[in-house]
């Protein structure tokens, strides 16, 4: 039995190189930090497995398939826990949906070495429920690691929480044309604290920071691919909500609207690779 997370000493290399690869000789590309972070966050087990038998499911017994995938039944065994809150152990059973290739053919599995985001189904030792249809993502040696290290993210005490919305943003103008601070004033899915700060002086480049505590200003910008970063990125909204705006002055609410903007480009988009 599999009872600690067990971080692998010895890489796959020869397995590694033939994930993902389709009938055609290609690879689909590979998950992005917000792919990653989706997938891991809030999931009871993520578990290094090969895959040693797949069967097809019939599209009637297989709700909610997207068009261009087929639903798999997997059996696998583990190789390593990596993360897990209940204990696995070495025969896994699970669905899981993959797209079909150019021929409508589904990718052969067998013998493939899959990083699995799932769930133990209460009451059927061995049986996995993915935590999305395709909760399954190739191995690689490159991606083990960045799975560890967003686990370590999420696991570490204090670690920025979902955010829902902006629940406030207030515009003051300084003393100086062009001179001025915005603090937006974020919802999050648990109650924590989170806001961000934008200050602009006269002549000078506008700066910004994201606190996650009650220390508002104290964190600084978060650097891309982290979960700081992450958290903003892959929730804000497009737009200011109209209903946010505190500032009374049309001018401090326009400022405020600019500044936001300015953190969205600051931030870029959340690519993802998944559907």
């Amino acid at each position: 039995m599999f009872v600690r997370p067990l971080i692998a000493a010895v890489l796959l290399v020869a397995a590694g190189a033939a994930q993902g690869a389709d009938s055609r000789g290609t690879s689909p590309p590979a998950p992005t930090y917000a792919d990653i972070a989706q997938l891991a966050d809030g999931t009871p087990l993520v578990i290094r497995a090969e895959v040693r038998s797949t069967v097809p499911v019939e599209a009637a017994r297989a709700p909610g398939l997207r068009p261009g995938h087929q639903r798999l039944y997997v059996e696998a065994r583990t190789q390593a826990l990596l993360f897990g809150t209940a204990a696995v152990g070495e025969s896994l059973k699970y669905l899981v949906d993959v797209p079909l290739d150019a021929r409508g053919k589904a990718p052969k599995l067998k013998k493939q070495v899959v990083v699995l985001f799932a769930r133990p189904v209460p009451g059927r030792p061995g049986e996995l429920q993915l935590v999305a249809p395709d909760a399954q993502l190739a191995w690689t040696p490159e991606l083990e690691p960045r799975v560890v290290a967003i686990l370590g993210e999420l696991a570490r005490a204090g670690a920025p929480g979902a955010i829902s919305g902006v629940r406030e943003a207030i515009h003051v103008s300084g003393a100086l044309a062009g001179q001025g601070e915005t603090q937006l004033f974020l919802s999050t899915a648990a109650g924590e604290p989170a806001a961000i700060t934008v200050t602009r002086e006269p002549g000078a480049e506008p700066a910004w920071t994201a606190s996650f505590s009650e220390l508002v200003g104290a964190s600084g910008a978060p650097a891309h691919d982290t979960l700081a970063w992450y958290r903003l990125a892959c929730s804000l909204p497009a737009a200011l909500p109209p209903r946010a705006h505190v500032s009374p002055e049309a001018a401090d609410r326009a400022a405020a609207d600019a500044d936001y903007r300015f953190v969205l480009g600051q931030l870029g988009p959340c690519t993802r690779t998944r559907g």
